[in-house]
Order: structure tokens, then sequence, then C-alpha cells
């Protein structure tokens, strides 16, 4: 074959392997069809039907906030900063009148907090409540609830909200926190799949993705959105979005978790959001 004939084969090799190819990439409307399934969002890191099931077992509010952060209590496994440790959570009391709250929120860095969830109490006739856990937008996605009633002899926590005493505050944050506590690495997530999945075989909370309570009660900490969040998040806020465009996610880089790697298939790009049999 001469020279010439060998050179246009392979222009014909190279033009034909371009046609083939360009549809797998910007076949649908031109977005490249590699969909990322199941990466590990910042919501992965704290179930919010075992917080409920954790705050049934709390006398008080301090005693909530040390068991929401024991590593032998296994309930929190945030890690929105992505250090490898499991992140200090934060407990604000509020409310007035039949309707108390309790806010959580991290300090992802010094004077950088984020409201993650709140837990909120509607009291009702003859000592009964309404207890409805609401996820943060940005972490949860939109209309995350769980919820369901108590007696208030069935959940101490309740009886002590709507008893006579000053309010809870944390007053630990970023760098300080109580001598009792240790900081400490963060379970794989099927690890963290089993322990809550254990701590709430038996629990009444329902999903929801509406709010139930009639009456309501502002988070002193509504609107905490902190900026520097490399975890992924659900509904993202532009400074949010900012931040990760320059500081990947380790999910995205290397599967997350210290566990299995995202599997990728053929589909136009997305990411896949969490169930109420998740978070």
């Amino acid at each position: 074959m001469s020279e010439k004939n060998l050179k246009l084969c392979c222009w014909i090799v190279i033009i034909v392997s371009v046609i083939v190819l360009i549809p797998l990439f910007f076949g649908n409307g031109g977005k490249t069809n590699v969909n990322i399934q199941n990466l590990n969002s910042a919501a992965d890191g704290l179930n919010l039907k075992a917080v409920g099931e954790l705050a049934t077992k709390c006398p008080d509010v301090e005693d909530f906030e040390k068991r929401l952060n024991s590593k032998s209590e296994g309930v929190n496994n945030l890690d929105l900063n992505e250090d490898g440790k499991v992140d200090y959570i934060k407990v604000t009391e509020y409310g007035s009148g039949e309707m108390r709250g309790l806010s959580l929120t991290v300090d992802v860095a010094a004077e950088d907090e984020q409201e993650i969830a709140t837990i909120e109490i509607e009291k009702e006739a003859n000592n009964q409540a309404q207890v409805q856990t609401h996820g943060n937008s940005q972490i949860y996605g939109h209309n995350h609830y769980y919820r369901s009633h108590f007696g208030f002899t069935d959940y101490l926590l309740l009886s002590y909200m709507f008893s006579p005493h000053s309010y809870y505050h944390s007053p630990w944050g970023y760098g300080r926190y109580p001598g009792s506590y240790s900081s400490y690495g963060t379970q794989s997530r099927s690890s963290y799949t089993r322990t809550v999945s254990q701590k709430t075989a038996n629990s009444k909370f329902q999903g929801s993705n509406a709010n139930s309570l009639k009456s309501s009660a502002k988070s002193p900490n509504a609107g905490k959105a902190a900026k520097s969040i490399k975890a992924p998040l659900k509904n993202p806020t532009t400074s949010q979005k900012s931040f990760q465009s320059r500081n990947p996610s380790k999910t995205i880089r290397s599967g997350g978790f210290g566990s299995s790697k995202p599997s990728v298939r053929s589909s136009s790009f997305s990411r896949s959001g969490g169930s109420f049999g998740g978070k």
C-alpha cells in the first residue's frame, strides 16, 4: 500500500471513530452521558430518624447534646469539612407557649456556622405532643421531615422543655469542646447504615414531605449557611457552590466515607438523592 493510501485509511478510521463516539457523550441534548449514582452526601452523615429516637432517651437538652456527640451512641457521622473527623453538633433551645424547638448546628470553621436540622415540639391536649424533625434544605433537600406523637411520660425531654428552666444554648463551638469530649473518626457508610438501622428498627417516627405542625417558632439559627462545606449538598447556596467548585469533595474524587466508589453508568449526568429511609 502506498504512503498516500495509508494516510487516507488512517483519516477514514479517525473520522468514523469520531462519528461513533460523539453520540455517546453528547447524544442527549448536549449532556454528557455519565451518571454518577449513589454519591455520598452531607445528609448521609446524620440520620434524622435516629436523632429523633436519641432525643426520647434524654432527660434534658444538655444531655441530648452530649449523647449526640458521643462515639458510643454512633448517631452522628457528619463530616462537613471532610477532615476525617466527626463534626461536633451544637444544640440551641428556643420557642415559647405551646411550641418549643431545638436547633442543631455545626461550626464548619471559625465563625462559619451551618444549621443542620431542627427538632420542633408542639404541645397538644392531655399531655400529648407532636415531635417533628426537619432537615435543613441545603443539607437534606426541600421538605425533609420525620414526625410522631408522644405522651409526656414516654418522652422525658418533653416534660423538661415545657417546665420552667433557663434555655440551653451550647457554650461550645469551633475549637472549644467540653472536657469529656474527644474527637473521633467517621464510620464507613455501610457501618453507619447498620448502626442507625438498629437504633431505628422500632421507631415511631415516620417520614413526610410536609410540615404537619399547626404553630411555629423560628429557630435563632435559621438562615445560617456555612460557606466552607466540602461534603456534597442537596441544595447548596451560591456561596457554597462557589466554594465547592474550588474545593471538590473527596466523595467525588475517591468514593467517600472510606467505602465503595460511586458506580458509573450511561445516562444523563445527575447525582442521586436520598430517601426518607436514609435520613
